[in-house]
C-alpha cells in the first residue's frame, strides 16, 4: 500500500506544480497590472520578468516530471531499483515527443558489462548481482536526475535523456564519466576485478523517431563497440546498418563453412631483425565467401566469438597450419592468436594439447599468443591453462602489448616467452615521437626482464631499421610481403631450402614485395 501511496503522490506532482505556477502567474501578473495604475514602473517590470522566468522554468521542467511520475512496483528492476524496458519505452516515447516540441535533441545510451557470465561463472551469482547493483548505481549517480536509466535485460542498461543540440558534448563527457568509473578495479572475493563497459550512443536532434528506432540504432553501435573492445564509447552511424547485414549473413553461413573447411589459414612471416632470416610465421583466417567474397579474421572472427564458434575457427585453422606445416625446416615455428572468450574456456589446454597430438607437430615449435584483454575476466583460470600449455613446452606471447588494459604485474606472475608490441604504436613511431619512446620503454623494458620483444605491423624499412637498433628481437608486418596461403608459403620456403631435408643453410629473409 506504501509503494501505491508514494506512486499516487509522485502523480500529483505536476498538476500541483502546473496549478501553483498559474495561480503565481495570475497574481505576479495582476500586481503588475496593479504597480503600473500606481506608476511604479520599475518594480512592476521586475515582477513581470520574474513571472516570465518561472514560466519558462515549469514550461521546461514539466515534462520531466510527468515522465517520472508513473513507475510502479512491477515496472522496476527488483535488483538494481532502476525502472524496466516496458516502463522505458513507454516513458521514453513519451520524453522523445516532448523534446521534439521544444527543439531539444534526446540521447540514449546503451551499457553492456564485457564478458558478464564469465565473471558470474567464476566469482558466483552473488558477486554478479553485486556488480550489476554498482553499474546501476554509477549510472544512476552520474546521469542528470530527468533522465530514465533502465536495466534492459541481464548486463545490459540504458539512459535516456534529453540535451540542447548546441552543447552534444555534455553527453559525450557523460559517456567518457561512465567508461572511466566502470572501468575502476572492485573487489570481489580477495579478487580486484576491473570490469569494462562497452557504451553505445544515438541521438535524435531534428525531425520525428521513435523510441524502437534508436534503441535499433544504439543496438547496432553496441555490437560495434563490444567487438572493438577497447571500453571507449561509440556512437552509431549509418554505416553500421550494412555492417549488421553483413553480420547477418556471416552468422548464417558460418557453421557450413566450418564443417567445409571453407576457411583456410594464412601465413604472415616473423623476422629475426637482428640476422634478417625468416623464424616462423604468424597464422591468420581467410573466408572465401561466395556471396561477399574474400574475408579475412578481422571481420568474421568478431562475429564467431558473439556466436560462440571463435574457439572452433581458431582450432580448425591450427589443425590445417600444423598439416601444412610438419616438413617444414624445423627451426620455423607456428605462431596462433587466440581471442579473450577461449581463455574463459577451461578445457582449452586440452583442445590444444589433443589438437597437436592428431597432427604429430611438436609442440616446441608452436606459439599461443594471448592479449592481456583474455586475463581480466579469470586471471586464475588464465594462469592454469597457460601452465598446462607450458608443461607441454608450447610457447605463450603476450599480444598487443601496450594496448587497452596493460599490466606489468602479468609479465611477473606468467610465464611468457615473448612480448609483441601492438601494431598501432610500430605504424605512427615515425611520425609520433611518444609512441616512438613507448616502444623504446618496451624494449628496455623486455632486455631488463631477458624477455624478448618483437614489433607487429612493419610497414617500412625506416621503422625496421629503428627498432634494430634499439634492440627490438623480431619483426612481422606488411614490410616483408603479403598473408601467404599455404602453395605459397611451401614455395617460398623451397627457395629459401627450409623445407625437411634442404641440405643448404637458410639464407636472410627478403621481402617479396621489396625484391621487386
Amino acid at each position: 500500500m506504501s509503494g501505491s501511496h508514494e506512486n499516487d503522490a509522485n502523480t500529483d506532482v505536476p498538476a500541483r506544480l502546473l496549478g501553483v505556477a498559474v495561480a503565481g502567474g495570475t497574481f505576479l501578473l495582476a500586481a503588475a497590472i496593479l504597480l503600473i495604475e500606481l506608476g511604479f514602473d520599475l518594480p512592476a517590470k521586475l515582477l513581470l520578468f520574474t513571472a516570465a522566468t518561472a514560466s519558462t522554468v515549469v514550461y521546461w521542467r514539466l515534462p520531466a516530471l510527468q515522465l517520472r511520475r508513473r513507475a510502479t512496483p512491477d515496472q522496476r528492476d527488483p535488483l538494481t531499483g532502476l525502472v524496466n524496458r516496458r516502463f522505458f519505452h513507454d516513458s521514453g516515447q513519451a520524453m522523445i515527443d516532448a523534446m521534439q516540441r521544444r527543439k531539444r535533441g534526446v540521447a540514449l545510451l546503451l551499457l553492456d558489462i564485457d564478458r558478464f557470465r564469465a565473471f558470474a561463472g567464476s566469482f558466483g551469482h552473488e558477486a554478479g548481482d553485486s556488480l550489476l547493483q554498482h553499474v546501476a548505481k554509477t549510472i544512476r549517480a552520474e546521469a542528470p536526475s530527468e533522465a530514465i536509466v533502465a536495466r534492459f535485460e541481464s548486463d545490459c542498461f540504458g539512459c535516456l535523456l534529453s540535451f540542447d543540440p548546441r552543447a552534444r558534448d555534455r553527453i559525450d563527457r557523460l559517456a567518457d564519466r561512465l567508461a572511466i568509473r566502470l572501468g575502476q578495479p572492485i573487489r570481489f572475493a580477495d579478487q580486484e576485478f576491473a570490469p569494462r563497459t562497452a557504451i553505445a550512443l544515438t541521438r535524435i536532434e531534428h525531425g520525428e523517431a521513435t523510441i524502437d528506432q534508436l534503441v535499433h540504432q544504439a543496438d547496432l553501435a553496441l555490437i560495434t563497440a563490444k567487438t572493438r573492445g577497447d571500453g571507449k564509447p561509440l556512437w552509431f552511424e549509418p554505416a553500421m546498418e550494412d555492417a549488421m547485414a553483413e553480420r547477418n549473413v556471416i552468422i548464417t553461413d558460418l557453421r557450413a563453412a566450418l564443417a567445409e573447411s571453407q576457411i583456410r589459414p594464412r601465413f604472415q612471416p616473423q623476422v629475426d631483425l637482428g640476422t634478417g632470416r625468416l623464424t616462423g610465421f604468424e597464422v591468420s583466417g581467410h573466408w572465401e565467401h561466395p556471396t561477399l567474397g574474400p574475408i579475412a579474421a578481422d571481420r568474421f572472427l568478431p562475429v564467431a566469438e558473439a556466436c560462440g564458434l571463435s574457439g572452433d575457427v581458431t582450432l580448425s585453422l591450427m589443425r590445417q597450419a600444423m598439416a601444412g606445416a610438419r616438413d617444414w625446416d624445423p627451426s620455423i615455428i607456428l605462431s596462433v592468436p587466440m581471442v579473450a572468450s577461449q581463455f574463459q574456456d577451461a578445457w582449452l589446454a586440452q583442445k590444444i594439447i589433443k589438437t597437436l597430438t592428431e597432427c604429430g607437430f611438436p609442440a616446441h615449435r608452436l606459439e599461443i599468443e594471448i592479449t592481456e584483454n583474455a586475463l581480466f575476466a579469470n586471471l586464475a583460470l588464465a594462469q592454469s591453462i597457460v601452465t598446462s600449455l607450458k608443461n607441454q613446452g608450447i610457447a605463450l606471447a603476450l599480444d598487443h602489448f601496450g594496448s587497452g588494459q596493460s599490466s606489468l604485474a602479468h609479465l611477473r606472475v606468467l610465464p611468457f616467452d615473448r612480448v609483441r608490441i601492438d601494431p598501432d604504436f610500430i605504424r605512427n613511431m615515425s611520425a609520433d615521437p611518444d609512441c616512438s619512446a613507448i616502444v623504446s620503454a618496451i624494449v628496455q623494458l623486455g632486455d631488463n626482464l631477458h624477455l624478448p620483444i618483437a614489433a607487429k605491423g612493419l610497414r617500412d624499412a625506416e621503422t625496421e631499421a629503428r627498432l634494430r637498433e634499439i634492440g627490438c628481437s623480431h619483426g612481422q608486418g606488411p614490410l616483408y610481403g603479403p598473408m601467404l596461403d599455404l602453395a605459397q608459403v611451401r614455395q617460398m620456403l623451397a627457395e629459401k631450402r627450409l623445407l625437411a631435408g634442404a641440405a643448404a643453410p637458410a639464407a636472410p629473409f627478403t621481402s617479396p614485395r621489396l625484391a621487386g
